[in-house]
Formats: structure tokens, C-alpha cells, sequence
């Protein structure tokens, strides 16, 4: 089993992804565009960790 499982993709060139840490539920936030890319934890509207329930 992989610890991170893809939930949405959208984009091809300027790429915007939803991962999902398997063992502990937090949802993380790709972004790719050229040769650039960022992967942060996604935050609710308090400022905290998006869980899967």
C-alpha cells in the first residue's frame, strides 16, 4: 500500500493535485507549473490540517 493516494487532478501544464496521507487522514495540496512545485498540507477556513474522516 502507498502512504499517498491521488484524490483530484486537474491541469496539464499548470497542475493542481489533492493527496491524501493514508496513515494519518491529512489531505496535502500540489502544484506544479513549469518548472516550479509546491506540496503543503491543506487548511480549512480555522487554519488547520484538512482530515480525511
Amino acid at each position: 500500500m502507498e502512504r499517498f493516494q491521488k484524490i483530484y487532478s486537474q491541469g496539464i501544464v499548470s497542475v493542481m493535485e489533492i493527496w491524501v496521507d493514508t496513515e494519518t487522514g491529512v489531505h496535502y495540496l500540489f502544484h506544479r507549473d513549469g518548472n516550479g512545485a509546491g506540496f503543503t498540507p491543506l487548511l480549512d477556513r480555522e487554519g488547520k490540517p484538512v482530515v480525511r474522516p
